[in-house]
């Protein structure tokens, strides 16, 4: 098995790169997190799962944030479960802590432990932003617990450039896969069975 190349990705094709080679671009029928539909998933814990390739897409990710705002950060903190590991490999980088907020109950906070200084620079880190709806939560979220998100990072805006999070926000790519309500499926793709790759419950 070939090792995976230390240089950092730089353009969004060698980011989907990544994606393909790790086998993380899936494509089918997918029901989102967000509700919506899709015909391509990107499956970020499996380009993940390799450390030396989420090492690489952690400082690439740090790269995309604006210096003013990385001087800035006091902490990193992730929404459970998709954005765990991504957002460790970030603070690895930035060397700050790494919190993630829970929501066994559906709403998020902060669990195990975890707690926030009072007025805390945070930077939120996602993994893949469709809707912004659970990012939104946690920014709140964040907001009960005491601190402040200044920023959001993401390895993937799939929102079309549409999401407005309420804080300054730098994916490191943007994908323009369609994404599609239930009531306006294309045909081919309603007939298609349906996965639900996400970790949200309905």
């Amino acid at each position: 098995m070939s090792a995976v190349s230390p240089l950092v990705p730089v353009t969004s094709e060698a980011v989907l790169d990544e994606f393909r080679e790790s086998g993380a671009l899936l494509e089918g029928h997918f029901k989102l997190s967000s509700g919506r539909h899709s015909g391509q998933y990107l499956q970020c814990a499996r380009v993940l799962m390799h450390p030396a390739r989420a090492e690489r897409l952690a400082h690439a990710v740090v790269n995309a944030i604006p210096a003013d705002i990385v001087e800035r950060i006091d902490v990193v903190v992730s929404p459970a479960m998709g954005g765990i590991i991504i957002g460790h490999e970030v603070a690895r980088v930035l060397c700050k802590d790494a919190m993630f907020l829970e929501r066994p109950e559906g709403t998020f906070h902060l669990r195990r432990g975890f707690a926030l200084e009072p007025g805390a620079s945070v930077l939120m880190v996602e993994d893949v932003v469709t809707t912004g709806l659970s990012s939104r939560e946690a920014i709140e979220a964040v907001a009960r617990e005491g601190g402040e998100v200044i920023a959001e990072c993401a390895l993937i805006d799939r929102s079309n450039g549409s999401v407005d999070l309420g804080v300054p926000f730098h994916p490191l790519i943007a994908i323009d896969f369609p994404t599609y309500a239930e009531d306006e499926m294309p045909e081919e793709l309603a007939a298609m069975p349906v996965t639900k790759p996400g970790s949200r419950k309905e």
